[in-house]
């Protein structure tokens, strides 16, 4: 397996590495969309989005990466365990893996993705089994899809049905299959090469736009790392293995205490009005602003989520929920900053 660049050693996006940490830890919110120029670091972030996930525990031998304390209902292979002779169910086997980070190439077909007839077992066994697709190996784990908003759209609206449900159901070839496919959804893409379907751009919860550095010290950083990389990944990796150990400790740390975060009406009251004034469709807006603040808050160490992370948080989580308005050409997340402002100065 290719070495991936260390997430710790990116440098210069500082809104894109904020958006994957915080998803990092609360994947509830939904997932991140990248867009921005070419060469700037999306997908090498994303590819590093590994270096921030502490090993899961898994059912020894399930090809859906199901939970040993709570196998899925739907899994084929993880079934209510045996009662043993006291009577006692038997526990499910389990061991440490690396959480998936599953590559959704842009030309895969869509036996690829949601899995088919193995073939291989039918011809030289003549038995009828399933061959699990990128959408089993990305349960409990995150999708990648580079170049997104150039995805066909028949892949589109199974992606669409498969995230709200979380589940993925295959009857073809004479076989019936359903199987929990929970993901996180991460995507970016070149928004000049074709615009993102609105159907698939409310699966995401956050939002970011990334743009090409100015500043001539950081281009020449981010050059240097790269080159240094490229020539040696293991010394590269190994250089930065202390500072990726304690982002990973982070956001563990902030996963544990999320719970314990707390938000007041006031705030939550501060958010619905901001949506309102935003002219947001439905409630996911407040909804995803809240989840994310509160891991935010979490990642910070701190127990109260604040009006600082509010501000953070706002132009990510609202951006991509705006509606266009045609006479005004502003950058939708300076449009969510100068609402926000507004609302504060009120």
């Amino acid at each position: 397996m290719a070495a991936t660049f260390p997430f710790a050693a990116i440098v210069g996006q500082d809104e894109m590495t904020l958006a994957i940490q915080v998803v990092a830890i609360d994947p509830s919110i939904g997932g991140v969309l990248v867009l921005g120029d070419r060469g700037t670091g999306k997908s090498t972030a994303v590819r590093a989005l590994a270096d921030l996930l502490p090993p899961i525990k898994v059912v020894k031998g399930c090809p859906y990466r199901c939970d040993p304390s709570q196998p899925a209902q739907s899994c084929p292979v993880c079934v209510t365990p045996v009662p043993d002779k006291a009577g006692k169910p038997t526990k499910l086997p389990s061991e440490s893996r690396a959480v998936g980070v599953v590559d959704l190439p842009l030309g895969s077909t869509e036996d690829r993705i949601v899995g088919a007839l193995d073939l291989e077992k039918a011809l030289s066994q003549g038995i009828k089994a399933f061959s699990p697709g990128l959408l089993a190996q990305a349960h409990r784990g995150f999708l990648y899809i580079d170049e997104v908003n150039l995805l066909d759209d028949h892949l589109v609206d199974l992606l669409i049905d498969v995230a709200a449900s979380g589940e993925n159901v295959v009857e073809r070839e004479g076989l019936s299959v359903r199987h929990p496919a929970r993901f996180v959804l991460v995507g970016s893409g070149n928004p000049e090469e074709g615009e993102l379907r609105p159907q698939l751009l409310d699966r995401f919860g956050l939002s970011v736009q990334v743009k090409t550095p100015q500043d001539v010290a950081l281009r020449v950083d981010v050059i240097k790392r790269r080159d240094a990389f490229d020539k040696d990944p293991v010394a590269f990796k190994a250089l930065w293995q202390n500072e990726s150990d304690q982002l990973q400790k982070r956001i563990v740390k902030a996963r544990k205490a999320l719970d314990g975060v707390s938000i007041d009406d006031d705030m939550l009251t501060l958010c619905a009005r901001l949506c309102q004034q935003l002219g947001t469709d439905g409630l996911r807006a407040e909804l995803t602003l809240m989840r994310a603040m509160r891991a935010l808050a979490a990642l910070q160490g701190r127990k109260v989520v604040k009006t600082e992370h509010l501000i953070a948080i706002a132009p990510l989580a609202l951006r991509h929920r705006l509606r266009r308005n045609p006479l005004d050409d502003t950058d939708s997340g300076q449009r969510v900053q100068r609402c926000l402002q507004d609302l504060l100065a009120a």
